[in-house]
């Protein structure tokens, strides 16, 4: 029997380039970056063991993704489905998101086919359950949450070589989630918890998100929107890089507003380009 080179079946594969993409694109989040490069070692690992033919059982696959809202859960459900499908767990490597309102029905009889049609679409790839516990719903008897959850069962149990699932959403209601469903629970693999991301790292979002679009924050408005992420973040309803993204959208019509409010001055490249602090400023953040 021939010796396998690893960094050969490495190579082979597009892990490495996906692996990368996630360190260049996804800032922090360094503990779910070591967990995915985990995940992805053990399923190269039990690749080349077939190879070899060296049975074992199938690692089990499906995941749960906890954390607070704009984390970067579905970001990376969107790498984690490129390394499965690039080791040949999955077919078609494409990610499905949906939330209840997808999977459970109104009425007798319209939970069923409505989830089946759902995992028909998702076969072959992985299926993404945003806000997964909002599934059950114990305290009504009128609720098909339950027949959702029975078929999905079913379907990791019965057809885990075609399908992936990853269930998400904030921590205490999962685990929660978890505790009323043992059955979904001993299904879950891979329990990956987002933190949150800090006040620089935040930052350093915002300026990738502005590179984006061409446009940039003068040092004045670094320090502003510094401080504008440190207000905003212990008001309600912050959702770390989804907040930054809303904030950032309100800066730049602000500027567009500062703009034409003096559009007797001829612009030039930087003044369309640069934020200043007082579009971040005039924020109602500031003004609470």
């Amino acid at each position: 029997m021939n010796p396998i080179n690893l960094q050969e079946e490495y190579a082979k594969t597009e892990i490495a380039k996906i692996l990368n993409l996630l360190d260049e694109e996804l800032v922090g989040l360094a503990p779910v970056k070591a967990r995915i490069r985990e995940i992805a070692a053990l399923l190269l690992i039990d690749k080349v063991r077939k190879g070899l033919g060296i049975t074992s059982g199938s690692p089990g696959l499906h995941m749960s993704f906890t954390g607070s809202p704009g984390t970067g859960k579905t970001a990376v459900g969107l790498k984690m489905a490129d390394i499965l499908y690039q080791l040949g767990y999955i077919k078609k490597g494409h990610l499905l998101t949906v939330t209840r309102d997808d999977l459970v029905g109104q009425y007798i009889g319209h939970t069923a086919p409505k989830t089946k049609e759902v995992l028909k679409k998702a076969m072959g790839g992985v299926l993404f359950i945003d806000e997964a516990y909002y599934l059950y719903k114990p305290d009504n008897e009128r609720d098909y949450g339950a027949e959702a959850i029975e078929i999905l069962l079913q379907v990791m149990e019965n057809q885990r070589d075609e399908l992936v699932v990853i269930l998400a959403g904030y921590k205490e209601p999962m685990d929660k989630f978890y505790e009323s469903n043992p059955g979904l629970s001993s299904r879950i693999a891979n329990h990956i918890d987002f933190p949150d991301y800090s006040t620089d790292e935040l930052v350093q979002i915002a300026k990738l998100m502005l590179q984006d679009q061409q446009y940039q924050l003068t040092p004045e408005a670094e320090v502003a929107f510094t401080q504008y992420i440190e207000t905003r973040r212990q008001q309600p309803l912050f959702a770390n890089a989804r907040s930054i993204k809303n904030a950032l959208d309100r800066a730049r019509m602000r500027q567009a507003n500062r703009i034409f409010d003096s559009r007797g001055q001829v612009l030039t490249k930087k003044e369309l380009v640069n934020l200043e602090a007082q579009d971040i400023l005039q924020s109602s953040v500031f003004n609470n």
